[in-house]
């Protein structure tokens, strides 16, 4: 696509400085960039590179105006900016169009016209699709499951049966929505599994990413709400609520009947317990592990950070004599007291 850039200005509400008529071919970052291409500034770290880049224009705070001469577009945020004008310049395909002649669909399914339906698709009876949905190849829709208005499914998605999907949703290839969580009971050794009557609600407007599991609830439902983002290959175990505006990155599993606030950020690699509660605006850094509540907002760590291996056997030989080293120090302190 190409674009004035200031199409683009007015698109984004941004301020224009240089030359309004510069047609605009794509997005490149500042090292890469050439002179139909279109930049920005969202970290200071990058700053001295804009004055080197070739890019046609560069989209930048007020504030960093004073380091470029040729063409920008001044932004409130310009991460934001480019966020909007890479979603204008989109041209990602879509994951089916029309209804393939391949695909199963159940007579008692409710499809609508406008929905789009890849090849080998299975739709159960009972299941809805509303208008404008996209269902990539080989996806299975289970019995009386529902997927909302303009939401995009990728290839190999699996929605289980009485799954409810909200509108302008996006899931990622092979991710698996409305399988059984892991409830068992134990009987003198013998594994008895417990049926997960309930299901997954999940809101509008959430993106899940390839190859992510999100449980069935064993009794009541696993909740996802509105506007909520889950990274590739990550966990949601039966009856979690992920609250509005919470985002979830890469890899991290969250135990069942746990709730987490609105607007967290959960880092990458991070393991949440079951059974819990966190509040509004809590951030995990990745590598986190809590194994209780949290009813503060704030940051939180618990994963170490990498260091040099002599150091980290040097800190592992310690630690194992850290019982060792309490005992003393309790006889030193029970010695000193009684001279007191």
């Amino acid at each position: 696509m190409a674009i004035s850039l200031a199409d683009i200005a007015e698109h984004l509400g941004a301020e224009l400085v240089g030359d309004g008529a510069l047609v605009i071919s794509g997005i490149q970052t500042l090292e890469k960039a050439q002179g139909k291409h279109i930049s920005f500034l969202a970290n200071k770290k990058y700053r001295s590179q804009l004055a080197s880049t070739q890019a046609g224009a560069v989209m930048l705070s007020a504030a960093d105006t004073q380091y470029f001469d040729g063409n920008k577009l001044v932004c409130k945020d310009p991460y934001v900016a480019y966020a909007k004008l890479a979603q204008y310049l989109d041209s990602t395909p879509a994951s089916a169009s029309g209804i393939h002649p391949s695909a199963v669909i159940s007579p008692d399914a409710k499809v609508s016209d406008s929905a789009n339906i890849g090849p080998m698709v299975v739709i159960e009876a009972g299941a809805v699709v509303e208008a404008h949905a996209q269902i990539g190849s080989h996806c299975f829709i289970g019995e009386n499951a529902h997927i909302g208005a303009h939401t995009k499914l990728w290839n190999h998605v699996t929605v289980y049966h009485e799954v409810k999907i909200g509108e302008h949703c996006l899931v990622q290839a092979n991710t698996v929505i409305g399988s059984d969580g892991f409830g068992y009971a134990n009987e003198h050794g013998q594994w008895v599994k417990i049926p997960q009557l309930g299901s997954v609600i999940i809101g509008d407007h959430v993106e899940i990413g390839a190859s992510t599991t999100i449980d069935r609830g064993a009794i009541d439902d696993t909740l996802i709400h509105s506007n909520v983002i889950i990274d590739n290959q990550c966990q949601i175990a039966h009856n979690v609520e992920i609250c509005e505006g919470t985002a979830i990155a890469g890899c991290s599993v969250i135990a069942g009947s746990t709730k987490i606030g609105r607007y967290c950020q959960i880092g990458g690699l991070s393991g949440i317990t079951g059974h819990v509660e966190i509040c509004d605006q809590v951030v995990l850094t990745g590598r986190s592990m809590v194994t209780s509540g949290i009813s503060e907002p704030g940051i939180y760590s618990s994963g170490l950070p990498h260091v040099s291996n002599k150091e980290w056997r040097r800190t592992i030989a310690h630690l194992r004599n850290i019982g060792d080293m309490s005992k003393r120090l309790k006889a030193i302190e029970a010695e000193l007291k009684s001279h007191d």
